[in-house]
């Protein structure tokens, strides 16, 4: 892998500006950009929520930013301050909010430029972003969904954030393949073989490793914990399981041990952890829109043990062989309602 493949843009040094939002769905849109400037994951906010003594469980933030509905003025106050902004600041945003709430309009924007109101490098009918965006920045997207496959909708809303200077070479389309905008989307990963099975929590059927592994399960069994994929790069993403209870943990590929090559949701999400991310490759003939997934840290391919098609089989990694139990498919999904419950340890017996 070289450095670009999983290098992250760095934000600008000044924060989002809501004061141009003029609906939910573009202040979620700056609340999510504020959470990239911040630099943070959920579990590093959750901390500082509770350092400032506001509890905010990770997975109640990732839900709610997912969702294109308004946040409660508390989440808005608790996440600002957790972001790093200061009293002033914070009024900012609260008063923002407040005028979305009472449907007053935004301030009128600055079209000295000449810029009639349309984004011109905005993509017709897409959900991608432009190339030089970096994720989860100027081209702000919100999840939307449809019955079946969820439907991403590219919201121009880059005057949201002041004085940013996105760093070029970011994809355009962030999964090829995949019609899934820069923020990441809900998902449903199943097993190509059998697509009425989900990638899902169950256990190793062997007895040997005891806590939470990726396994196939019927997909009325597979409502929690709920999928979503975080792109870090070109193909390159973080699957993250968001429990209400267990809070969010990436699924990571075991190297060793009595559990090596199972792959488990940890709570120790990390962009840079190798083993926790993935390369998700269009894979067989195009129509069929496959996908083969690839640990980055092994380079290896992701497959049902034993090339099993029973329910329960584990997620292992192994050699890439081209078998039919190494194809997968993804499904985009709408935003889950919001978690109400809190976060806790994934790593469970």
């Amino acid at each position: 892998m070289t450095q670009t493949d999983s290098a992250l843009p760095e934000p600008p040094t000044k924060p989002p500006q809501p004061a141009l939002a003029g609906t939910p769905v573009e202040f979620t849109a700056a609340l999510r950009a504020l959470r990239t400037w911040s630099g943070l994951t959920y579990r590093q906010l959750e901390s500082k929520a509770v350092a400032h003594g506001d509890p905010l469980p990770a997975s109640t933030m990732a839900t709610t930013l997912g969702r294109a509905t308004l946040p409660r003025e508390r989440f808005v106050d608790v996440f600002a301050r957790a972001c790093g902004l200061g009293e002033e600041e914070i009024v900012q945003w609260l008063q923002a909010r407040r005028r979305i709430a009472a449907d007053e309009p935004a301030p009128a924007r600055d079209r000295a430029d000449g810029d009639c109101g349309e984004d011109r490098n905005a993509p017709a009918g897409g959900a991608s972003v432009p190339a030089h965006t970096p994720r989860w920045w100027r081209r702000a997207v919100a999840l939307v969904g449809a019955a079946g496959i969820g439907v991403a909708a590219t919201l121009g809303v880059g005057s949201l954030l002041h004085d940013a200077a996105p760093p070029a070479g970011l994809p355009t389309m962030p999964v090829t393949g995949l019609r899934m905008p820069a923020v990441g989307s809900w998902a449903r990963i199943h097993p190509a073989r059998t697509p009425e099975l989900c990638v899902t929590e169950g256990r190793d059927r062997t007895g040997r490793y005891e806590t939470a592994v990726a396994a196939q399960l019927p997909c009325t069994q597979a409502v929690l914990p709920q999928v979503f994929l975080e792109p870090l790069g070109q193909d390159l993403v973080q699957i993250q399981w968001h429990h209400p209870k267990y809070g969010i943990g990436c699924l990571t590929v075991l190297p060793k041990g009595p559990g090596r090559d199972l792959v488990e949701p940890r709570d120790d999400c990390a962009d840079t952890n190798r083993a926790q991310q993935f390369r998700v490759e269009i894979f067989g003939p195009p129509a069929a829109t496959r996908f083969r997934v690839r640990p980055v840290s092994t380079g290896r391919c992701l497959s049902l043990r034993d090339q099993d098609t029973t329910i329960g089989a584990e997620v292992v990694q192994g050699r890439c062989s081209g078998a039919a139990d190494q194809e997968f498919l993804i499904e985009l999904t709408p935003p889950p309602p919001t978690a109400a419950a809190g976060d806790s340890h994934f790593d469970r017996s």
